[in-house]
């Protein structure tokens, strides 16, 4: 179970919050009314105890407490209890707040009865598959959200985390021990399988699966003793079904049932029970040390580390959540010393303070979408404001090509004294020329610097070592003037013009024009390859008809009889009103899909059109990338032939370096950057033909997802109008799990409602309890078959014993009342 990197913000409430803390007082026929003593207001309670005389006459024995609490819950049923603890913390979970109840108390104080209640009897349950019912049915009051529910359940024993619902089938495997991890998103256990229910009795099947997989064993004063940790988390996040919000919420709802805390004296524990109750206890007393350094204000470190319980529990105390305690606390006086000590630990809970803020993330894809629309009206209402301003002609997309040049001429235009002034439209424009202006003198500055070149050799004025080495040859005094100049007899400092060169040039320049004549002739060397179209290459699949229902009419004669044996598929194109009058005999298929066309597919004909023209674009498009980019090496092998001339010529002729530069001339240099302008103009072409090829890919894939599915509506279409009887339509139009196409037509004549459908019929309106027990018992009822078929399974391996879990290797199996 690994968060998903999403960004989250929180809205923090405007105050803090105390931890609630209740505490239920397990029902007994010997209750100490004389030592427990509750409240009026039924929120407090005390307890009172005689001293021991045998301590002397000086005896300052504390003998009178009295504790605070949200509630007391004494002789409560089932139901109320809930109503009280439970219900508030449920409900704000699905608007985004975090929720965590805890049950903690003596072992066989009720702990489990409160928190899971019994799984034979509905009336019986407790506050875990309440929560459950109650997300299910405010999920059904609220149709305005798409909300998801998961669940996960964990098992602490002895220190070593587990997987309760890793029996699963469909859950595999893993050698990896299961760890704790912290991230920015809040604490996840590695390893934890997380399962997605989207109904009530999916999720009670996921309950009682992972309760007879939990450790349990016997002792003195519980015969059916918890010997772990358990934490059920249920996972909700909600999403708005309208596609103009891209907030959505998550939370999740903690339901820890703590092992309870034993004294080895009165319990009587040997052997593994022993070990398991000093697993238990040691990190009991962990909690209550992260408990108190918690309701220290001066503490600034919490040992949440100290043990795995508390640092699974690390965001649920103290956290950002809605947090509740209920302490289970016998009545009795023989237990008072254990009561007392639950009593103090939920005190010390009442002192925790804790920030609920909802949980909001952000769904990327729909914000984009959301962005561009407003973008899109954004620009419509500009265009309002310029129409109203007489400014028809202004427009906000960016600047394709052919402006920018257009930008340049006037700015060139505008330096040359030619263009008075350059007549400003919009911002955008603004940016353009400032960066043309840019753009021409950074120009202006290469064509001074390469004629300078020319003539000279420019030696930069930091360089020491250079300017040094030429005092020394004498061509430079040391004042930095030159010694002499070019006179055509003399010397002089700096790099002769071509033509002062020795070795005739002309037939080598007769030769290059026989090379690049067609080439320069038509465009030049340094002008830009105009093989581009106005128009993008690629276009985002998001402009393409997701649909995947499209059909190629052309091959619709030969493919009759392979649509008619195919199997059919849901439609949800809009229904054709009911026939009044069916001819006796079917019509011919040709005929027919032609009507089927106009009529219930010609929304489907409709989108196979347009995805076609899309495609046929595409392909055109791709086909013209091709032949441009073809054009482009062709200029290329040119290019670097002449180029390969113009370096043969210069070797003939004698290099000239400068401190290891080579220097070549004005032509060379021209045949290098139209070469390196043209591989970057062959490798966008090239990108841009690999995308047209993927986006061609796509919609032929469309296509035949298309031409399929108009297939198959076709026939489904057909034999509803033509084939199948009107009375066995009747019940397929009723609501219901059956549809047209979902079964062959040779067995549509043929259905009825099965005993199991009666059955399930007359379970769910004679139940003894209520109607909406159904998926409890269903629940249940599953679970027992799995186990009895799992038992018969075992009985046909001849009497040998199955393997022993994987929880239970380390422990005698004989110590244990395993359900």
């Amino acid at each position: 179970m690994k968060p998903r990197k999403d960004k989250r913000r929180i809205i923090k409430m405007g105050t803090r919050k105390k931890v609630h803390a209740y505490v239920r007082v397990k029902p007994t026929d010997e209750f100490a009314y004389e030592m427990i003593t509750f409240g009026e207001d039924n929120k407090s309670i005390d307890i009172h105890i005689k001293k021991d005389g045998r301590k002397g006459i000086v005896n300052n024995q504390q003998t009178d407490w009295s504790f605070k609490l949200d509630g007391v819950l004494h002789d409560a049923s089932q139901d109320s209890v809930y109503d009280t603890v439970a219900k508030e913390v449920v409900a704000q979970a699905l608007d985004g707040y975090n929720g965590t109840i805890m049950c903690y108390g003596q072992t066989g104080a009720g702990k489990t009865y409160t928190m899971t209640g019994t799984t034979e009897n509905y009336k019986h349950r407790g506050i875990l598959p309440r929560a459950l019912q109650q997300v299910f049915r405010m999920i059904e009051e609220r149709p305005t959200h798409s909300i998801t529910v998961r669940v996960s359940y964990l098992e602490i024993y002895n220190e070593t985390l587990f997987d309760l619902l890793s029996t699963l089938p469909y859950v595999g495997n893993s050698d990896t021990p299961m760890s704790i991890v912290e991230s920015p998103q809040g604490i996840f256990v590695k390893g934890l399988s997380v399962h997605m229910t989207g109904r009530e009795e999916d999720a009670f099947s996921l309950l009682f699966e992972g309760e007879t997989n939990r450790i349990i064993a016997s002792h003195t004063m519980n015969k059916n003793s918890s010997r772990s940790h358990c934490i059920f988390t249920i996972y909700i996040e909600a999403h708005s079904r309208s596609l103009s919000d891209e907030k959505y919420i998550t939370s999740k709802i903690n339901l820890v049932d703590l092992a309870g805390s034993e004294r080895l004296g009165k319990t009587g524990s040997e052997g593994q029970i022993l070990k398991e109750a000093t697993y238990i206890n040691k990190s009991l007393s962990f909690l209550e040390q992260a408990i108190i350094a918690l309701g220290d204000r001066k503490r600034e470190h919490v040992p949440f580390r100290q043990c795995k319980l508390t640092h699974a529990l690390k965001d649920s105390l103290g956290g950002n959540c809605n947090m509740v305690i209920v302490a289970n606390v016998y009545g009795d006086a023989t237990q008072l010393d254990e009561t007392l000590s639950s009593l103090r630990f939920a005190s010390r809970m009442k002192l925790i303070t804790t920030e609920p803020a909802i949980n909001e993330k952000y769904d990327a894809e729909r914000m984009v979408k959301n962005l561009e629309k407003e973008l899109i009206l954004l620009k419509q209402e500009l265009a309002i404001h310029d129409s109203l301003a007489n400014r028809a002609m202004v427009t906000y997309d960016p600047m394709d090509e052919v402006q920018i040049a257009e930008i340049n001429s006037q700015v060139r235009r505008y330096l040359d004294g030619s263009l008075e002034e350059i007549d400003i439209i919009n911002l955008r424009q603004i940016q353009e020329v400032f960066n043309q202006f840019k753009v021409v003198l950074s120009q202006q500055e290469q064509e001074v610097e390469a004629s300078l070149r020319r003539k000279y050799t420019l030696i930069d004025r930091n360089d020491y070592a250079a300017i040094t080495a030429v005092q020394k040859a004498g061509l430079v005094d040391v004042e930095g003037n030159t010694v002499g100049e070019t006179d055509g007899q003399g010397f002089g400092l700096g790099i002769a013009p071509f033509s002062a060169k020795p070795g005739k040039k002309g037939k080598f320049k007769k030769s290059f024009r026989d090379l690049t004549g067609p080439l320069t002739k038509k465009e030049g060397l340094l002008s830009p390859v105009s093989l581009k179209d106005g128009e993008s290459l690629s276009t985002s699949r998001t402009q393409l008809l997701s649909s995947s229902k499209e059909v190629d009419v052309k091959d619709v004669p030969s493919r009759d009889r392979e649509a008619s044996s195919s199997e059919p598929i849901v439609s949800d194109s809009p229904k054709e009103d009911s026939r009044t009058t069916r001819p006796s005999t079917p019509p011919p298929k040709l005929s027919a899909f032609e009507e089927f066309k106009n009529e219930r597919g010609s929304e489907i004909n409709r989108i196979f059109k347009q995805n076609k023209t899309i495609l046929n674009d595409r392909r055109k498009k791709a086909s013209e990338t091709a032949q441009r980019i073809n054009s482009i090496k062709r200029e290329i092998d040119t290019t670097k032939e002449a180029l390969d001339v113009q370096k043969t010529f210069r070797e003939e002729q004698g290099e000239y370096e400068n401190k290891g530069l080579m220097i070549i001339d004005e032509e060379e240099f021209l045949l290098i950057l139209r070469l390196k302008e043209l591989k970057k103009q062959y490798r966008g072409e090239y990108q841009d033909l690999r995308d047209l090829k993927a986006e061609i890919q796509y919609c032929q894939h469309l296509v035949d997802q298309c031409r399929q599915r108009l297939l198959t509506e076709f026939d489904i279409w057909y034999n509803e109008s033509f084939l199948i009887p009107e009375d066995v339509q009747v019940p397929l139009k009723a609501k219901g799990s059956i549809k047209l196409g979902l079964l062959p037509l040779s067995k549509l004549t043929s259905l009825a409602e099965d005993d199991e459908d009666k059955f399930g019929q007359i379970q769910s309106s004679v139940l003894p309890d209520c109607p909406e027990s159904v998926s409890f018992y269903n629940a249940r009822m599953k679970l027992d078959q799995k186990q009895s078929y799992s038992k018969t399974m075992a009985s046909f391996q001849n009497k040998k014993p199955g393997p022993i879990p994987a929880v239970l290797k380390e422990k005698s199996t004989s110590d244990y009342n395993l359900p």
